[in-house]
């Protein structure tokens, strides 16, 4: 095979000694800060899309999708292990686009990745500067202002070399979210169990309107961020063995915080709730506490969003070094260099987006569901071919049509929406 074709993507994490690699706690940190990000607060306006019922229905039935999904990639990467020794190649979801279907599929999967992500990071970053915003009202900034004063921390933390040595920042991230998510919890309980109350009778089991089932579904794709990171956190763990194990733990703890979550809020604010559910808070201590607390989270959470786009980038950038012959501390400095223009660019984008909710909307039912759900499917399929039983392949098309119909109709309600 020539070696121009091969990849040189290779995953920061593969690079450390065993001694060095994530712990199943600090993996565990890592996998949550990775799935758990900004949809979370957009769960209960779903939920009052799709009905309460419905909504938790379809946060399970995505939530084990997305888990079905992450074990097909960690199969096919075995499978080509098992075949032929993986040097520099097989370890980046780059790597399987190319093995099944050569030089188009790497370019195809790489840009996916690189979009999705990037466009995860903008959503991550205007979400934290609307909220200083809201959080530091009267201080005459701009959005835009909030964002740049962010882009320092967010380029010493992306120059963190590996996942388990971001897992510090990642457990912090937890904290955060999770301290975030439980005032929310709190002020819904008080709101419903208020002088009004509520009742079941005045709240939507299953909405009667269609069109409305795919919006709340995407929504919930995009809750379950950080797909592109799959291999390279199962790479990163010392005992790859326990991984689908402890992904499937984790993820069903995730997927039921996140039904709870979601039914919350909805009954405590009814058909009174916002895309983003703190708006729907008073402003008091406790909401400016979420606020900023999920700023903190997410701030810390943005290095591991990046994680996917740097791979590739710095993967381009080793091609040039080799090509040219340069030093191993001019490949480091290039490398500082690359992930700090990254972080800049990012930004700028992101001062020129409008609102979050149609930004977060698009990219959960577009990038999300092709990147979670069809890329994998169809590598599964190729991959495995006619190895597989009946059953397997009938799951596999069911999650790509599925996945294809989702990233359609996100694009189509997008361009009517607008």
């Amino acid at each position: 095979m020539d070696h121009a074709t091969k990849s040189i993507a290779t995953p920061l994490l593969e690079s450390l000694p065993s001694n060095k690699r994530a712990s199943k706690l600090q993996t565990l940190g890592n996998i949550i800060v990775t799935v758990v990000g900004t949809g979370v607060l957009g769960l209960p306006f779903a939920f009052r899309i799709a009905g309460w019922v419905a909504g938790s229905l379809g946060v399970a039935i995505v939530g084990a999708s997305t888990y079905y999904c992450m074990l097909l990639l960690v199969m096919c990467r075995e499978k080509l292990a098992s075949e032929e020794p993986l040097g520099g190649e097989g370890r980046t979801y780059g790597d399987l686009g190319y093995r099944s279907f050569g030089i188009p599929g790497r370019y195809v999967t790489e840009f996916i990745i690189v979009v999705a992500q990037c466009a995860g990071s903008i959503a991550y970053l205007v979400f934290i500067g609307q909220n200083l915003r809201s959080v530091f009202q009267g201080q005459g900034l701009s959005l835009a202002s909030y964002i740049f004063m962010l882009v320092p921390v967010e380029i010493a933390l992306s120059w963190i070399g590996s996942l388990s040595a971001l897992a510090p920042f990642s457990i912090f991230a937890d904290v955060c979210n999770v301290l975030a998510m439980g005032i929310v919890v709190k002020e819904d309980i008080q709101q419903a169990m208020g002088e009004e109350g509520f009742s079941f009778g005045r709240r939507t089991m299953i909405t009667s309107n269609v069109g409305g089932l795919p919006f709340a579904a995407g929504m919930a794709v995009f809750c379950f961020e950080g797909f592109g990171m799959t291999l390279a956190l199962e790479n990163s763990m010392q005992d790859k063995t326990k991984f689908p194990i402890l992904l499937a733990q984790t993820f069903g703890g995730i997927t039921l915080v996140y039904i709870l979550f979601g039914f919350c809020g909805y009954m405590a604010f009814g058909e009174e709730t916002r895309d983003i559910v703190t708006l729907n808070l008073p402003r008091n201590w406790s909401s400016l506490a979420v606020q900023v607390g999920l700023c903190l989270g997410l701030m810390f959470t943005f290095p591991v969003m990046l994680h996917p786009i740097n791979e590739i980038v710095e993967g381009k950038l080793q091609t040039m070094h080799r090509t040219n012959n340069d030093s191993t501390r001019l490949g480091k400095i290039c490398t500082y260099i690359s992930r700090a223009i990254v972080v800049v660019v990012l930004a700028v984008i992101a001062s020129f987006v409008p609102e979050f909710g149609v930004f977060a909307s698009f990219v959960g039912s577009t990038l999300c569901a092709m990147l979670s759900f069809v890329l994998p499917a169809t590598f599964h399929l190729r991959l495995f071919g006619s190895s597989l039983r009946i059953w397997q392949k009938a799951l596999d098309f069911i999650v790509l049509f599925c996945g294809l119909f989702f990233a359609v109709y996100g694009t189509y309600n997008t361009i009517v929406g607008v």
